[in-house]
């Protein structure tokens, strides 16, 4: 599927954010990946463009991150879901305040 250009700019700005769990645990500012969040969904199913949150590799597909450990784990561990993630993410973005 690909992105259309509203959702290559949406993109773009979860981006700048950089890691939203890095963010959260007071570490600053990491460069991110983008995770496409499928609450939900099947694993053959595509998730939305518009469904993304940023982390940092570590976090993305570490050993400590949301692919490394899975769902459960990551939940196990930081008591944090998808969701979760996806909503800092946007009050991040519709926060006034920038992050540097």
């Amino acid at each position: 599927m690909s992105k259309t250009v509203a959702e290559k700019k949406y993109m773009d700005r979860v981006a700048e954010l950089g890691c939203v769990l890095c963010r959260h645990l007071g570490f600053g500012y990491s460069p991110p990946h983008l995770h496409h969040v499928k609450e939900d969904q099947g694993l053959s199913q595509r998730a939305e463009h518009w469904l993304v949150v940023p982390l940092c590799p570590e976090h993305h597909q570490g050993k400590s991150g949301l692919h490394g450990l899975g769902t459960k784990g990551f939940y196990l561990r930081y008591r944090l879901t998808e969701i979760d993630l996806l909503a800092m993410t946007i009050q991040c973005l519709n926060s006034a305040a920038t992050f540097q």
